[in-house]
């Protein structure tokens, strides 16, 4: 007898189309929807790394800004664009949801793109060229040409932002975890997604910089702006075929009720027997958490004071609520201890770019390759690691820690920053290099002139943090995706992209102090890099990275993972994502 298939076997649970009706697991979802929003993210990154790779060499080449005001401008935009994705998946998750976040954010990143390919074309947007025969000093770009080059970019941070928030997210939502065919099909779709961003990547750092150096900005940024915009259409016309999940609010609510319900019942006094505290049996989406004697202090917000009759928001929380919010807090220290390794990053898109545009960059006689291309080197380095880990290391690691995942997360951060010292210790010495070449042959003052030395000769520091970024970026979304508690992947990939954020950030404050401390005599970031010290900027990230990984070592030691706390109670760990899911 052949059994007709229900109703639930035809349909996706939690799901709907774009008319609010069950979403039917045959017409909606699956490749045919996530192959649009695949494309999508390729337009995305190859528009957000197309402006800032090489966005250093506009401001100091067009705009005539100094070294260090245009490297401040590079990384207050990265991140900007990195801060604003919290903002964006907040506003998905409470109120919009992931397809409109990303239709109504890529139209705003395609007003953004739009504005600055106009700022290049407009001649009263930027100041006149400069040459060689220029008699007077470089005219800096004024206040009005400035103010429209920064609205241009952070209208483009704001759009990029709230795209990158969801479109991941978006993605996995075509897929159904509750059905075992489709749960593979989505592993298989993030690592797509993975690769989609690296070709994205890599066209931006090769063919759209080549276009913008030869061609002009104005087609560089155009090609950009009219790829956001068929990426938008294409995204769209896909609506009928997606899959849309239900709205659950955002993580973040549930961290200010528990701080408010913990403040407003401050004077009542703590139980001495955990079973006391409020807690719901039949919890949806929650794991059942031990209760931990760490903060406290928040235990109050699950005290339920007598006399209330209903369990009030905002003036009680369960306890499972509260060991949550405990769980992410456990995570800080680390958390704080990996946006140094971004600072040094940073530097690969700014200072080292800088380098590059003084090096010779010939190859052969007649193609010289783009100063913002050697990037090319990092994306590399990175696609080749990744492999390379799964078929050496992890064996090897394997049979020596007894660890069946290899490296543990937390040990595979560690090797990113340690990988993150040896780049900048690296960039020092070749900077020195450099310097002597320039003293050698004649040309400290003349920063127009290439100095004969190879731009080849930045290569290890590429390299090195390519090869640091490739364990830091597994090791984080592993730590943060498996330590977060069951149903936050806002806040997992969150408190990984506010990392990259605060750590470009950081280097805008460290850029900024040094630049005014060491101004006045021989500056370490000068505008004529011949006449600089920046070696000792670099010397001076070593030593930070040094120390950020000794404080590091010791979070780590005392960090004890979520399956180890589980397993001391008994309790057995619910599934969690694989290390791919966010790649």
């Amino acid at each position: 007898m052949t059994t007709l298939p229900t109703t639930q076997d035809k349909s996706v649970p939690d799901a709907t189309d774009y008319k609010g009706s069950p979403a039917e697991r045959s017409r909606t979802g699956g490749w045919a929807a996530a192959a649009m929003i695949l494309g999508g993210e390729v337009m995305e990154r190859l528009t957000t790394l197309g402006i800032a790779v090489n966005l250093v060499t506009y401001l100091t080449g067009t705009m005539h800004l100094g070294n260090a005001a245009s490297a401040n401008v590079v990384t207050n935009f990265l991140g900007t664009s990195f801060m604003l994705c919290l903002l964006g998946g907040f506003l998905a998750d409470t109120f919009l949801g992931r397809y409109l976040t990303i239709a109504i954010f890529a139209t705003v990143q395609a007003t953004g793109v739009t504005i600055l390919t106009m700022s290049t074309i407009i001649k009263s947007l930027h100041p006149p060229k400069c040459t060689l025969e220029s008699v007077q000093p470089c005219e800096q770009a004024s206040n009005m040409q400035l103010m429209v080059l920064y609205l241009a970019l952070y209208i483009t941070a704001l759009g990029t932002g709230g795209v990158k928030s969801s479109v991941s997210g978006f993605g996995s939502d075509q897929f159904d975890e509750s059905n075992k065919g489709e749960k593979k099909q989505m592993i298989k779709f993030f690592n797509w997604f993975y690769f989609f961003v690296s070709i994205g990547s890599l066209a931006a750092t090769t063919i759209l910089v080549y276009i913008q150096d030869n061609q002009g900005r104005a087609w560089g940024y155009g090609i950009c702006a009219c790829a956001i915009v068929f990426a938008l259409c294409v995204f769209l016309s896909g609506t009928s075929k997606y899959r849309f999940k239900t709205l659950v609010g955002s993580p973040m609510t549930q961290f200010a009720e528990v701080f408010v319900a913990a403040w407003r019942n401050r004077h009542l006094k703590l139980p001495s027997d955990s079973s006391l505290f409020f807690n719901e049996e039949h919890m949806i989406m929650k794991q059942r958490l031990p209760h931990s004697k760490e903060f406290r202090f928040l235990d109050k917000a699950a005290i339920k004071e007598s006399g209330r009759i209903t369990e009030k928001k905002w003036y009680l929380t369960t306890l499972t609520d509260v060991e949550e919010v405990k769980l992410v807090i456990r995570m800080l220290p680390i958390w704080a201890t990996t946006i140094m390794f971004w600072t040094v990053h940073a530097q690969m898109t700014t200072f080292s770019v800088s380098q590059a545009t003084t090096m010779d960059r010939h190859i052969g006689k007649s193609f010289q390759i783009p100063a913002a291309s050697m990037t090319v080197i990092l994306i590399g380095t990175i696609l080749l690691t990744v492999p390379f880990y799964d078929r050496f290391i992890v064996p090897v690691t394997k049979r020596v820690l007894k660890n069946p995942q290899g490296l543990s997360p937390l040990q595979r951060v560690g090797v990113g920053l340690v990988f993150s010292v040896l780049s900048m210790v690296v960039a020092a010495t070749i900077e020195i290099k450099r310097l002597r070449f320039a003293q050698s042959h004649g040309l400290v003052n003349n920063p127009e002139a290439k100095i004969p030395m190879s731009v080849f000769w930045l290569a290890p520091q590429f390299f090195f943090v390519g090869v640091g970024e490739a364990f830091m970026y597994m090791g984080q979304l592993d730590f943060f995706l498996r330590e977060c508690p069951k149903g936050m992947k806002t806040i997992s990939t969150g408190l990984f992209l506010s990392t990259l954020s605060l750590g470009f950030f950081f280097s805008s404050i460290l850029v900024t102090i040094v630049n005014k401390l060491t101004g006045h005599g021989k500056p370490w970031l000068a505008d004529n890099l011949n006449q600089g010290k920046l070696h000792d900027f670099y010397w001076l990230l070593a030593i930070l990275s040094a120390i950020n990984v000794i404080i590091y070592f010791v979070c780590a030691k005392w960090y004890v993972y979520k399956e180890k706390r589980l397993a001391e109670e008994g309790i057995e760990l619910e599934e969690q994502p694989d290390a791919t899911f966010h790649a």
